[in-house]
């Protein structure tokens, strides 16, 4: 008798999960009908976490590359995915970058999903767009002009790689991911 509930549980969720999910991919083309705001191809994966956990076992594997090379070779250089809570459009084309990159949020305001602007703060620098971003960028540039500052700059981050290389064995592995960070 119990092992008949199961089944029927999830018999149940699977169909929920189902029109969920056909609900939301309806509601996405209707939206985005007009070829002028149409979507790149890609899939939202699952309801709710969507491409999440495929990007995460990823970013452990190998070969961290693998979740964008999968789908460019799926979708070609510009697809849509749902990432950390966030339908998503991933551009791996250089010249799309550039033209994203160079519009000062004109045309594209860069944004983080939700759950990545709260670990980071709303006030991150990371988060700034527009007029803001501009005159933070210029106060950072400046500041680096400074051939004093750039000599002890650059004096201060060999000695610490050189501090840290003296800490590396043989006998243990590295992980640049980690050093880099430090």
């Amino acid at each position: 008798m119990d092992n008949n509930i199961w089944v029927v549980f999830v018999i149940i969720l699977s169909l929920v999960i189902f029109f969920y999910k056909s609900r939301i991919s309806n509601k996405l083309k209707s939206k985005h009908s007009d070829h002028q705001h149409q979507l790149p191809l890609g899939t939202l994966g699952w309801p709710l976490i969507g491409e999440t956990i495929q990007f995460v076992s990823s970013a452990y594997s190998d070969r961290p590359e693998s979740f964008v090379d999968k789908r460019r070779r799926l979708y070609g250089k510009v697809f849509k995915s749902h990432i950390f809570g966030s339908p998503t459009i991933i551009s791996t084309d250089a010249d799309v970058n550039k033209f994203i990159l160079q519009s000062d949020a004109k045309l594209f305001v860069p944004s983080y999903p939700k759950s990545v602007t709260e670990l980071m703060g709303k006030s991150s620098i990371l988060l700034v767009n527009g007029s803001i971003q501009g005159r933070i960028h210029g106060l950072v540039g400046s500041f680096f002009k400074s051939q004093i500052l750039k000599s002890q700059i650059t004096t201060d981050m060999q000695n610490y790689v050189q501090e840290s290389m003296a800490n590396w064995s043989e006998e243990s592995p590295i992980y640049m991911q980690d050093e880099t960070k430090k």
